[in-house]
C-alpha cells in the first residue's frame, strides 16, 4: 500500500534529547530566564522552536525568534551531535529500501542541521529526499516541509495515495492530515500518552522494528511493480 515514507527525525530516527534541551536551556538563560530542570524542557523537541518559546514561556514573537538564535548559537557548535540514533534504524531503512520503498525525511529543524545528523550517523545515503525546515522561519510547520518535499518529488495524484508519514508527534500526524497522507505514530518518542491516537494517527508502534512490521508486513504491506 505505502510506496514513499517520509519519516520525521527528532524523536522518531533519533534522540535528540540532551542537544535540543541543553541548547533550549542555553537560550532561556540569554534570555534572563534559569532553567535546571532538562526534562521540562522536552517539550521542545518536535515542535518549531518559535511556537514552543512563545507557548511555554509566553514569549513574544520578537522574543521567540531572538530565543531561537540563542538556541542555535549552542545547537550549531555543539546540541546538534549530542543526540543518538536509535537502536535498530539503520536496518529498518536498509530493509524497508530492499523492499522497494522511496524514503525521504520531513523534519521541522533546519535542513542544514538535518543533513549533518544524517551525515553523522552515516545513514544519509540511505535516503531519496531530504527536506528540512528553513533557517529564516519561513518553513517550521510540519505541513509545510511536507508541501515542499511534495513539490520536490512531483508525484502524480495516484502516486501521491502511496504515502505514509512516520512521527512521534502529534505535529506529524496534522501536518501529514493536511494533504490527506496518514502518519504511522511511534509512541517511543516524545508524545503525551495519547497523544497521537488523539491527534488521528493511523495505528502507533512502540518499536522501530514495529515500523518496518506495519509497512512491509501489515496494513502498509505493497506489492512493488
Amino acid at each position: 500500500m505505502y510506496k514513499y515514507i517520509f519519516f520525521d527525525l527528532d524523536g522518531t530516527l533519533t534522540d535528540p534529547r540532551e542537544g535540543i534541551t541543553r541548547s533550549v536551556q542555553y537560550a532561556l538563560a540569554k534570555m534572563g530566564i534559569e532553567e535546571p530542570d532538562l526534562t521540562k524542557l522536552e517539550v521542545f523537541i518536535g515542535p518549531p522552536l518559535v511556537d514552543s518559546f512563545m507557548e511555554y514561556y509566553g514569549f513574544t514573537l520578537d522574543e521567540a525568534r531572538q530565543g531561537t538564535e540563542y538556541y542555535r548559537e549552542n545547537f550549531s557548535v555543539c546540541g546538534w551531535c549530542q543526540n543518538k540514533l536509535f537502536d535498530g534504524v539503520k536496518k529498518m531503512l536498509t530493509d524497508l529500501k530492499e523492499h522497494g520503498r522511496v524514503i525521504a525525511i520531513a523534519s521541522s529543524k533546519p535542513e542544514y542541521f538535518v543533513e549533518k545528523i544524517l551525515a553523522y550517523f552515516e545513514i544519509d545515503g540511505l535516503f531519496d529526499y531530504v527536506c528540512g525546515g528553513s533557517m529564516d522561519e519561513s518553513r517550521t510547520r510540519k505541513d509545510q516541509v511536507i508541501e515542499e518535499l511534495l513539490k520536490r518529488m512531483n508525484l502524480s495524484g495516484s502516486e501521491k495515495k502511496k504515502i505514509l508519514m512516520v512521527g512521534d508527534r502529534r505535529h506529524d500526524v496534522e501536518g501529514a492530515a493536511v494533504f490527506g497522507i496518514p502518519c504511522l505514530g511511534l509512541s517511543m518518542g516524545f508524545a503525551a500518552e495519547g497523544e497521537l491516537i488523539q491527534a488521528g494517527a493511523a495505528a502507533v508502534v512502540d518499536s522501530v522494528e514495529g515500523i518496518t512490521e506495519y509497512i512491509l508486513k501489515g496494513a502498509g504491506s505493497y506489492e512493488m511493480e
